[in-house]
């Protein structure tokens, strides 16, 4: 029985029902091009196999890999790839057809591989993950809500997010000390704003958040003018949390 390493962040789903619900909103198809990140034991590896019969997953235990190449054969095919999906290349998977990822997300870097997500985001039809809630409830925050912020408006910029549903602690083993919840991203097929140079729209997210009790007159100052905000059609004394992605995009633009 292979127990859980902290230092990798490991909570193994067990909860039937829970597994369930995932695999009904995922709804595999055959021919779906699936890859699944970090699939632990295979709770989701193997119905979801079931259905698809050709699964690729991406597993950094390595102790994992000949388990879950053992126990696949009876339900279709599996490669296994013995890597960190924080340095892995999507594109290196090499089809044409994009891919649907699906994933229990360890806690400790679910937000930066959401931002990793990103940088092969023309490459993914659908991304289903369980997260830590409080991190769902920022992927799907709007304005003026507490939990808005940098991860919110850059995924929300290239993606249709959602809240699916929340899970216990009690469904994983060891159970977590925090809630979780199930989320789907959708890549949009065009950007919902024009934002001018990435990096520059980027930068100013990331520094109007980064000091967010400030006005944006002031957490902007090194990137925009107050000047140039107020031309924007934005109020300067405004805070970031208050800021909608239109206005983000028209920084950047401004300063493109």
């Amino acid at each position: 029985m292979h127990r859980a390493r902290k230092r990798f962040g490991q909570h193994f789903l067990h909860d039937q029902h829970i597994i369930e619900l995932i695999l009904r909103a995922i709804n595999p198809q055959p021919g779906d091009h699936l890859v699944e990140i970090g699939p632990g034991q295979g709770a989701l590896t193997y119905p979801l196999l079931k259905s698809c019969k050709d699964l690729i997953a991406i597993e950094l235990d390595r102790d994992l890999v000949p388990v879950l190449q053992r126990e696949s054969e009876r339900y279709g095919k599996l490669e296994v790839i013995n890597a960190d999906i924080l340095e892995f290349e999507l594109a290196s998977l090499g089809e044409d057809r994009k891919f649907r990822l699906i994933g229990n997300l360890p806690y400790n870097i679910s937000t930066p591989l959401m931002f990793h997500m990103l940088e092969s985001i023309s490459r993914i039809e659908d991304m289903h993950f369980m997260v830590q809630k409080e991190v769902a409830l920022r992927m799907v925050a709007g304005p003026g809500n507490n939990n808005y912020g940098r991860l919110s408006v850059m995924l929300q910029y290239r993606c249709d997010c959602q809240h699916l549903f929340d899970v216990g602690p009690e469904s994983f083993s060891p159970p977590p000390k925090v809630d979780s919840a199930v989320v789907r991203m959708t890549p949009l097929a065009e950007p919902v704003h024009d934002i001018g140079d990435e990096k520059i729209f980027s930068a100013i997210v990331q520094a109007a958040f980064g000091q967010r009790r400030k006005t944006i007159s002031n957490s902007l100052r090194s990137q925009v003018s107050r000047e140039t905000i107020s031309a924007c059609g934005i109020d300067p004394s405004l805070r970031a949390e208050n800021l909608t992605i239109g206005d983000f995009a028209k920084l950047s633009r401004a300063c493109s």
